[in-house]
């Protein structure tokens, strides 16, 4: 075969001559012998096969520092605080008035108003919540805490002159003081919290200790009338029972502030264990374990 011919051969091939020549596998060379004439047969003895060449990688481009990708991912609200997002707003908002204000007040409250006046406040408050105690109590089966109950209400009323002293918890007494409610009788029955939520004037609470709230604050009212179902009664009760509460509980809320859950996890977390633990006693449960705390050692508490 004539050079020319094998020219023609390897074009209708699509083979460059002294080129590379690329196949599915790899890629090789083959090259004419330069002692070879142009018009000389060349045997395919004479041609020799290179070794495959490796395709040369294309050359990494430079990294660009500008060009960034920033993957955030969404968290979601945990199980029994589907709200979480608005219920965080509204407890960042509280916590910056009980700082400015509330806090404050309370801390006055206790510095100013003498112990016995303070106590005799919360004596009389806790006596008109005893109704509420004793009709849940019924509710709940528990005939003795009942009786209990009705017994410390009629000798606070009457000997400790309108609850003012509570005689009820001395001796010979010794009946105690006990919490109770709508909200813990609901879930006596199995009725579930619902929705965490924390709201203004309200603070921690769910959807079904709400309402308990609610039927608590009305039962007094609607039974005994004047002045309990007053505005002149209501508001003055209501600020009382708030600062004298905040002052109470100042040294828990101080610790929450530390907690390396952060304040509103660990508001929520210890109410729902809170409120649960009370009603697995209720029902003869053992109560679950209380979340511990864990201290933050950066955390500052607030002044």
């Amino acid at each position: 075969m004539s050079l020319p011919a094998l020219g023609f051969v390897i074009l209708l091939s699509g083979a460059p001559i002294d080129g590379e020549v690329a196949s599915a596998d790899a890629p090789f060379t083959f090259s004419v012998p330069a002692n070879v004439e142009a018009s000389a047969p060349i045997l395919p003895t004479q041609i020799a096969l290179a070794e495959p060449v490796a395709s040369a990688a294309p050359e990494a481009a430079p990294p660009d520092d500008h060009d960034e990708i920033v993957v955030r991912a969404r968290t979601h609200a945990p199980p029994g605080d589907p709200i979480q997002e608005l219920n965080l707003a509204t407890f960042q908002v509280t916590q910056a008035v009980d700082d400015a204000v509330v806090r404050p007040a309370a801390m006055a409250y206790s510095r100013i108003v003498p112990d016995p006046i303070r106590d005799g406040v919360r004596n009389v408050l806790n006596n008109l919540t005893e109704p509420v105690v004793f009709v849940n109590f019924i509710l709940q089966h528990k005939i003795g805490k009942a009786a209990e109950t009705l017994g410390r209400f009629v000798v606070n009323t009457t000997i400790g002159v309108a609850g003012i002293f509570d005689f009820a918890k001395r001796k010979p007494f010794k009946l105690p003081h006990r919490k109770n409610g709508f909200a813990y009788t609901m879930g006596f029955y199995g009725v579930k919290p619902g929705a965490f939520l924390f709201l203004p004037l309200v603070g921690p609470t769910t959807v079904r200790d709400l309402i308990g709230v609610v039927l608590d604050r009305a039962l007094v009212p609607f039974a005994f009338g004047k002045p309990f179902n007053k505005p002149a009664y209501a508001i003055p009760a209501t600020v009382f029972s708030q600062l004298d509460q905040r002052d109470q509980f100042d040294e828990e809320i101080q610790a929450r502030h530390m907690d390396s859950r952060g304040a509103y996890a660990a508001t929520r977390e210890d109410y729902l264990h809170d409120r649960q633990a009370a009603i697995d006693e209720l029902r003869g449960k053992k109560p679950a374990k209380a979340p511990e705390p864990i201290p933050a050692p950066l955390a500052q508490p607030r002044p």
